[in-house]
This record gives C-alpha cells, sequence and structure tokens, in this order.
C-alpha cells in the first residue's frame, strides 16, 4: 500500500468512526431515530447515485430490484434504524464496539449456509475470543440496566445484519458492481422511509449542529465514506480495503471520549480488542501478523460493508 492509499484509509476509518458521533449529536436535540436515518440515506444518496451513474453502472440494474431490495432492508434501512434507536440508550464509542463483531456473526451464519466461509481451525477461536468479547461488554458495561442492554441489543442484531447482507450479496448479486449496489440501496431506503419520516419530524427546528451532524453523517459518513471504500477496493483490492473495519472502531471510542465526555472503562477496552482480534482471525483464519496462506481466488465484488 502506497502512501495515498493509507491516507484515503485513514480518512475512511476517521469517517466512519465519527458515524457514531454525528448520530448521538442529532439525539441529543431530539431528532427522531426514523428521520434521522431517512435523512441519513437521502444525503447518501445524493452523493452516490451520480456517481454510480457516471460510472455506467446503473444501465440494466432494475433486472435486479428484488435482491437489491432486500440488501437495502437487510443491510441498510434496518440496521441503521437498530443503531440509532439502540444509540439513544448506549455511548456512541460503544456502539461502534458492538457494530465490529459482525464478521463473527458472519462465520456463525456461514457455518449453515456458505461452506467456503465456515470457520475452520484457528477461525473457530477467533469466532470464540469475538463472543466472549461481546458478552465481556454485556457483562460489565451493561448489566443492571435493562434499556442498556435493550439498546445494545439492537445495535448488535444491526451487525447481525451487516452479516446477513454480505453473503447474501455474495450469493446473489457477485454481478453487480458495487458501487452500483451501494448507490441503488441508498436510494431504496430513502423512499421506503420517506413517508414514515414525514410522519416523524423533529419537533422543534433542529440546532446549527445538529444540522451539521446530519450533513456530515449522511453526505460524509455514508456517501463520500462509501466512494472511499470503493476507490480503495479498486486500488488495492478488497482484502486490504475491508482493513478499515478494524480501526474505525479506535476512533468512534476517541470522538466519544474526547468530543462527548463518555467514559471508558477496562472492560470496554478488553471487550474491544476480543473482538476486533476475534474478528481478524475468524475473517482471515490467521492470527494477526501471520502471513496469509497463498490462492488462487476469482475476481468477485467485495461485500458492500456499511460499519455504522
Amino acid at each position: 500500500m502506497n502512501r495515498r492509499s493509507w491516507l484515503l484509509m485513514a480518512l475512511l476509518a476517521a469517517l466512519w468512526g465519527a458515524s457514531y458521533l454525528f448520530i448521538k449529536v442529532a439525539l441529543q436535540d431530539d431528532v427522531p431515530p426514523i428521520f434521522l436515518v431517512f435523512a441519513r440515506l437521502a444525503l447518501g444518496a445524493v452523493v452516490l447515485v451520480p456517481l454510480a451513474w457516471k460510472a455506467g453502472v446503473l444501465r440494466g440494474i432494475s433486472r435486479w430490484t428484488g435482491p437489491i431490495v432486500f440488501m437495502a432492508l437487510v443491510q441498510v434501512v434496518v440496521p441503521f434504524l437498530l443503531i440509532t434507536y439502540g444509540e439513544r440508550h448506549i455511548a456512541s464509542s460503544l456502539t461502534g464496539i458492538l457494530v465490529s463483531a459482525a464478521p463473527i456473526f458472519t462465520a456463525l451464519i456461514a457455518v449453515r449456509y456458505d461452506d467456503d466461509e465456515r470457520p475452520h481451525g484457528i477461525a473457530i477461536v477467533g469466532v470464540v475470543m469475538g463472543i466472549v468479547g461481546v458478552v465481556l461488554l454485556f457483562g460489565l458495561d451493561l448489566s443492571g440496566d435493562s434499556t442498556a442492554i435493550a439498546g445494545g441489543l439492537m445495535v448488535l442484531l444491526a451487525s447481525v445484519g451487516y452479516a446477513v447482507g454480505s453473503l447474501y450479496l455474495k450469493h446473489r448479486l457477485q454481478q453487480v458492481p458495487a458501487i452500483g449496489i451501494a448507490a441503488t440501496t441508498m436510494l431504496v431506503g430513502t423512499v421506503v422511509l420517506l413517508v414514515p419520516a414525514l410522519l416523524q419530524l423533529p419537533p422543534h427546528a433542529p440546532e446549527a449542529k445538529t444540522l451539521g451532524a446530519l450533513l456530515l453523517l449522511g453526505a460524509g459518513g455514508t456517501g463520500i465514506a462509501f466512494w472511499i471504500y470503493y476507490t480503495l477496493i479498486a486500488e488495492i483490492g478488497p482484502g486490504r480495503a475491508s482493513l478499515v473495519a478494524y480501526i474505525a472502531p479506535g476512533f468512534a471510542v476517541v470522538y466519544g471520549v474526547t468530543l462527548l465526555s463518555e467514559s471508558i472503562t477496562a472492560g470496554a477496552i478488553l471487550g474491544l480488542l476480543l473482538i476486533l482480534v476475534g474478528s481478524w482471525i475468524a475473517a482471515e483464519g490467521r492470527l494477526p501478523g501471520q502471513a496469509r496462506a497463498t490462492t488462487v481466488a476469482p475476481l468477485e465484488p467485495p461485500p458492500a460493508r456499511e460499519p455504522a
């Protein structure tokens, strides 16, 4: 990876890690979760649809309407709503940590539905480590507070949606360019939430900082972030580009602690380390720093991942 690739990856991790900060800021100004997600998707679509159109990847995409609508629901609309509703009850930093468990759920679901992704050998140890990390977070950081536990479960369920969506994409949408999927799922999500959002408008005019947070969340953390992600995929490959998933939670924790005065416990740090290392081992089938086994794999579109 060259210097430009590292800079783009750092910017992407900073944007995705900040998504939870922007959500928390908007929620603190009483913006309803459904309206917040609608605004996020609409702004993301404003950025991504023109890029996909210019790239010529929207031609003929209508024949994939069914799978794209399913993807929009399971990997965009529902997870975004779960994260936003969940973050009303837990810290933004903890939200970022729990979302990073998606690779663990991918490995667990693959046991039943995907032989290629099924964990073997050391990867099984990674799955167990990730599960222990999640249990640790719920046992130490969320124990004794039913609303916090409910919020944490919502965020965790969102990461399950990301896992289901990535496996579904691999099996049903390999022939569709990833930037086209990202753009159309944002557009479909905007349409799906249009009426519910109009029925749950903010109770008062949002403050300037709230409007800024919504703009940065939608155009930056969703639209521009996806564009950077697929630029990295084209330049350095999907494997290296996916490393951003292990960097973004660190940004989420830093933002939450420094900008929102959120507390960070030893249990949260240990849980984060267990989840990230476990996810790495489960996804890569190797220990961090260990050389990847050399294999020859066919070129295929990468999963359309969203850490927020």
